[in-house]
């Protein structure tokens, strides 16, 4: 591949997106380049405060039940009082909390910072989401999502390493740096991101008309919300099964290191280009595709007996998680009423905040009563479960050309309107090929 065919793939994928997008992408990859609590909280109770393995279990999982909480809040949040203040404050509390937290010493004070910290951090991923889905074209949405999770992985990657050389010198030192990363993410977002939010264009639809209740009773988006959640459960297995199955299997972490790795590596490389190939291909397939071999990726660990088998098996399930992230994130847009985009963002979020609490456990009890293979197994079941219910669940699903004149992610009223129009144009060729004399009420009636 030449220089030149290059360049035009990279200006191809980088063009065309809003200023404040990118704006909100740097704001995205500074917060994740300054990750450290997330990575190193277990490591950090354990060797520098002398805490038990059982307590550093338990702070990480007030740490996720923080998360869970603040899904819903968050998205409230950014429907009520608009993105940017939502983001502003997310921001400036997860500053504060993770600052304390390099300073509390009990064991109670630091449980109940953690949680904290937990909540502030997660508050700002649906006012973040639907922030995007404002500012960009809903054909450009895919390439857009794809784009801030290719700087998710990205900062996640150098911090990962960072944070290891912090940690030998002072773990404080990283508590306070991720603190003041995500302080100057604050500033940017005051000084060059504008309110996204739409406006009502008619006085009778308020901010308020789409509840918590409304998002809850939208069945055809909470069957989304249920695939989602057995999807989140099986990529979670990345980082809670596959340590413990290595590690029982006689590897050592540096092992699980070495295979894990190619997972950020991959992402860092492949999103970009993959993003291209499948950025105007059917939704519908793309998430059946990619939940199937996300189980079955995970399932072919079972027959993993070296690292450099545990690295292929990675490889599998990672091209399924580059596919299915901004293809499902695109979904959820396409899903919402523009005016109520925070609060189904809000519960797409809570499916994955759920399924980091559900998914340790239950990688563990199956792994303790049954054994490794058993886990595989039934990644490999429940990867093809979802894969089956995004299929069943998609065919009433309208293809996105249908749905680009009117904006994605309208709602019901706006598809059942694009139906009705259908029918009636229907008629009208009806109308004309039966004679002359039926076209001026066929005409009447579109």
């Amino acid at each position: 591949m030449s220089v030149a065919v290059l360049r035009r793939a990279a200006r191809e994928t980088l063009s065309g997106l809003p200023r404040e997008f990118w704006w909100l992408w740097t704001s995205t990859l500074v917060n994740r380049l300054g990750a450290f609590v997330a990575t190193f909280m277990a490591l950090y109770l354990t060797l520098d405060r002398g805490y038990s393995a059982s307590y550093a279990g338990l702070v990480a999982s007030l740490l996720g039940l923080g998360g869970v909480v603040s899904s819903l809040g968050g998205g409230v949040m950014a429907d009520r009082l608009g993105r940017r203040p939502t983001l502003l404050v997310a921001q400036t509390s997860t500053a504060v909390s993770v600052a304390l937290l390099g300073f509390v010493e009990h064991p109670v004070a630091i449980a109940g910072v953690a949680f904290l910290v937990g909540m502030a951090s997660n508050a700002s991923r649906p006012a973040v989401q639907a922030m995007m889905a404002d500012i960009v074209r809903p054909e450009d949405r895919v390439r857009a999502f794809s784009l801030n999770y290719w700087a998710i992985n990205l900062g996640f990657a150098v911090s990962s390493t960072a944070a290891g050389f912090i940690a030998e010198v002072s773990y404080r030192a990283g508590f306070l740096l991720e603190a003041g990363m995500t302080l100057v993410c604050a500033v940017v977002v005051f000084l060059k991101l504008p309110e996204s939010r739409p406006e009502q264009e008619e006085k009778a639809v308020r901010e308020d008309s789409v509840g918590l209740g409304t998002v809850l009773r939208d069945g055809r988006f909470m069957s989304v919300v249920g695939l989602s959640f057995l999807v989140a459960l099986v990529f979670q297995q990345g980082s809670v099964g596959l340590p413990v199955a290595m590690g029982a299997a006689g590897f050592t972490p540096a092992d699980y290191g070495m295979a894990i790795a190619v997972n950020g590596v991959l992402i860092v490389a492949l999103q970009i280009p993959v993003t291209r190939f499948i950025e105007h291909r059917d939704p519908r397939r793309l998430l059946i595709v990619s939940s199937v071999l996300a189980g079955y990726g995970f399932g072919l660990t079972a027959f993993a007996g070296s690292v450099g088998v545990f690295a292929l098996t990675v490889c599998v399930w990672t091209l399924a998680e580059i596919v299915n992230a901004p293809t499902q994130t695109g979904l959820v847009v396409r899903l919402s009423p523009t005016h109520g985009r925070g609060r189904y963002q809000g519960m797409y979020t809570l499916s994955w905040a759920v399924a980091s609490l559900i998914a340790p456990v239950m990688s563990g009890f199956v792994i303790d009563r049954f054994g490794a293979e058993w886990l595989w197994g039934m990644c490999a079941v429940v990867g093809t479960a979802a894969g089956v219910g995004y299929a069943v669940l998609m065919r009433c699903l309208p293809g996105e050309g249908k749905d680009k004149g009117k904006g994605e992610g309208e709602g019901k009223i706006a598809v059942e309107v694009k139906v009705e129009v259908e029918v009636e144009v229907e008629a009208t060729v009806s109308g004309e090929q039966a004679g002359a004399a039926a076209e001026p009420a066929a005409a009447h009636a579109v």
